[in-house]
């Protein structure tokens, strides 16, 4: 399909409401004419962590608003697009059924086709909306809930080559900053602790590196850092960004080995490849640390490293419409509206949950 295409994507699988126009060109480039997030940040800081249904009960508030103010920002109505693209899975159940039962309404009552989106897919997927990646390439998925190592063949073909066997990597991060007594979400505290600490004043593990195997484990990771603040308690200030430090240089130096394994894997399959990829999506992706271990270790293995703009690595809407677009360029069915929320599915059907794989890692 060549012609001008035009969808409304809207997200709900955790915190963040969001809904987005995005027009796909005919010559294959996205304009995203209207983006809109909500964050919930306010609504779950005071609990350390998402509360399942605070997120559905704000996504209920909000999200016809969202639609609205898209829809204005785009300066159309709802019968100037060609379809509607929704979250369906993985996520928290409730969200994604307010984002999709929302989506099959507006599909039924405007006769427009309805596109039901793995999220996970809509992180893959990124980086052809912002920088053309041509398949197929590597993208590594870190997040809250989600620590994958993928091989993305085309749209709606994926290999998983690597998972996190216990915690993803951005609960470490967040567990880590609870247990040091950080303000939520870890991530970035973790980070702005780190800025003034000392990397090596902790020698924390590194968990799985020199194994052939391309999983990940975070859980020895967030236990050696507990079992350190306690052997000094009470910790000071430096205690605390020596000890961020040196859990983001452990993350660091486990990452350059584990997906350094997976760039020489991928140039074993694909020796033709003279433009090989590396790709980053999910929260954890605004890691400068993280960001720059990758960034040169793409550089040394003659990989080009993409990492999308910050706000389309976070749980966003416009990801969500490009899935969509990309599924109606190939002429891809849309789905039946019977369709329902999963709050699990994993990307590659095929691969096997691994005995040890965390409750929240279970998602994908």
């Amino acid at each position: 399909m060549a012609s001008k295409l035009r969808i409304l994507g809207i997200e709900t699988s955790c915190d963040e409401t969001a809904a987005a126009v995005v027009t796909r060109m005919e010559d294959g480039s996205a304009v995203t004419e209207a983006d809109v997030v909500l964050s919930q940040l306010d609504e779950h800081s005071a609990y350390g962590g998402v509360v399942p249904e605070i997120a559905a009960r704000a996504h209920v508030d909000a999200l016809d608003t969202l639609i609205e103010e898209a829809l204005q920002r785009a300066n159309i109505t709802l019968s100037d697009v060609d379809a509607i693209a929704a979250t369906s899975g993985p996520g928290l159940i409730g969200g994604l059924l307010v984002g999709l039962m929302t989506g099959k309404a507006i599909a039924m009552a405007t006769n427009k086709p309805l596109y039901a989106i793995n999220h996970l897919e809509g992180h893959a997927l990124t980086a052809r909306l912002t920088d053309g990646v041509a398949f197929p390439y590597l993208v590594l998925l870190v997040s809250g809930g989600h620590t994958q190592l993928v091989l993305v063949k085309s749209v709606g073909e994926y290999e998983r080559w690597g998972t996190t066997i216990d915690d993803a990597l951005g609960e470490a991060f967040d567990k880590t900053a609870k247990l040091l007594g950080l303000p939520y979400p870890g991530g970035p505290a973790v980070e702005r602790a780190a800025a003034n600490g000392d990397p090596k004043r902790f020698a924390f593990p590194r968990p799985l590196v020199g194994e052939a195997r391309l999983d990940f484990s975070f859980s020895g990771l967030k236990t050696a850092v507990r079992q350190a603040a306690e052997g000094i308690a009470p910790v000071t200030d430096q205690d605390i960004a020596d000890i961020c430090a040196s859990f983001q240089y452990a993350i660091s130096r486990t990452l350059k080995d584990r997906i350094g394994r997976g760039l020489q894997r991928f140039s074993e399959t694909f020796p033709d490849d003279d433009q090989p990829a590396l790709v980053v999506a999910g929260g954890v992706a605004a890691n400068k640390a993280v960001r720059q271990t990758l960034d040169e270790l793409c550089a040394t293995n003659g990989f080009r490293f993409v990492a999308p703009p910050h706000h389309l690595c976070t749980d966003n809407a416009v990801m969500i419409a490009w899935a969509g677009l990309e599924r109606m360029a190939l002429d891809m069915p849309a789905d039946d509206l019977a369709v329902a929320p999963r709050s699990r599915w994993p990307l590659d059907a095929d691969a096997k949950a691994l005995l040890a794989y965390g409750k929240r890692g279970a998602k994908a």
